[in-house]
């Protein structure tokens, strides 16, 4: 069996390479295109800061088969399976629910709804609590647009009348557009941004970083699947794999096709809808809810950390980075690009109310 799996081994950087766009290759290692046709029970666990994160809630969505979603502190360290206290960790859940379906015992995992999520809070004692829901995304959600005011870098519901446009250099920090929580808010679900953009060069990477800040200007980081220090979500995409398909897109989850580049022309403006991964937080008032928009990947301004097995420090996005000039050639990567804003670009935010 080892023999065989060694036989067939992938590098996966030369795979994605090799493969950039959703080919027969990629349709063929699909474990399902139809989450629908899963007819067996499901338990999906994934993480706030971790892919799984995207994976989960969109099993949730599609899955009509028994199932069951937890998402919380996960970590490939697993940290929490044994953690004490009403959440039982995750091998008490997984227990729960093999006793259930294997050997017929009535644990009671059934007759809870069917979504449990990890209400993180900013500047809050750990552990998060728990909290129950019945569907995906939660249907008292609040779909908010925050339209992105070039002239004073803010977040505002109201659309702005300033369209001047704003270039960043991608080898820099960006920009940066915030507002202030007035009241507790909490943003749980998934997001999106809408973009206008243009690019001294034929393609532009843009990386999107849903942030928070407390009143003295500290960034508030979680733990994520190996990096302990993460922000609130990101978002990636590539100008040339704009493409969407629109009988999958969702307001609040752009589905791009990735199976057609389509390069941009220097100096003209494209529409781009970018998918933020789920999140939930409730954020204390007078805290900061803060969107950067970048040509690399985020970083924060605290200490690296490092793992043994992992070739570079850690500094917001564990180890997967994006510095391949192979895949990102700086004579097309770090051409500047421009935010445009006549045609009103914006945030758009799962707002909860409270209960």
């Amino acid at each position: 069996m080892w023999r065989d799996r060694l036989e067939h081994a992938v590098f996966f950087p030369e795979v994605w390479l090799s493969h950039p766009h959703r080919d027969d290759y990629w349709k063929h290692g699909s474990v399902c295109e139809d989450y629908g046709a899963i007819d067996c029970a499901v338990y999906a666990i994934g993480g706030w800061e971790d892919s799984y994160s995207n994976a989960v809630p969109r099993l949730l969505a599609g899955l009509r088969a028994p199932r069951k979603g937890l998402i919380g502190p996960w970590t490939h360290a697993y940290p929490h399976l044994s953690a004490p206290g009403p959440t039982m960790g995750y091998l008490q859940e997984a227990v729960r629910w093999w006793d259930h379906w294997l050997k017929g015992i009535d644990t009671g995992i059934m007759d809870e709804p069917p979504v449990k999520l990890e209400i993180r809070t900013g500047g809050s004692e750990k552990p998060y609590p728990f909290r129950f829901e019945n569907e995906w995304p939660l249907a008292r959600t609040q779909w908010t647009r925050f339209y992105l005011d070039p002239k004073s870098q803010i977040l505002t519901r109201e659309e702005p009348s300033a369209a001047e446009d704003i270039t960043y250099d991608p080898k820099g920090d960006g920009v940066t557009f915030s507002m202030i929580a007035r009241a507790e808010t909490e943003i749980t679900g998934p997001s999106a941004l809408k973009l206008f953009v243009s690019s001294e060069t034929a393609d532009a990477d843009l990386f999107v970083v849903l942030r928070v800040f407390e009143p003295g200007g500290k960034e508030v980081l979680f733990q994520g699947a190996l990096d302990p220090k993460t922000p609130v979500a990101q978002g990636w995409l590539r100008a040339s794999h704009r493409k969407l398909d629109p009988g999958l897109s969702l307001p609040y989850r752009p589905w791009h096709t990735h199976d057609e580049l389509q390069k941009l022309t220097p100096g003209t403006v494209v529409e781009l809808d970018i998918e933020i991964w789920p999140t939930c937080i409730v954020v204390p008032a007078g805290y900061r809810i803060a969107l950067s928009i970048r040509g690399r990947d985020y970083e924060h301004d605290e200490p690296a950390a490092s793992l043994s097995n992992m070739k570079h420090p850690m500094r917001g996005c564990g180890p997967f980075t994006h510095d391949d000039e192979s895949d990102r050639p700086p004579h097309i990567f770090s051409g500047k690009v421009t935010l445009h804003f006549e045609r009103q670009p914006y945030l758009l935010l799962p707002l909860i109310p409270p209960k």
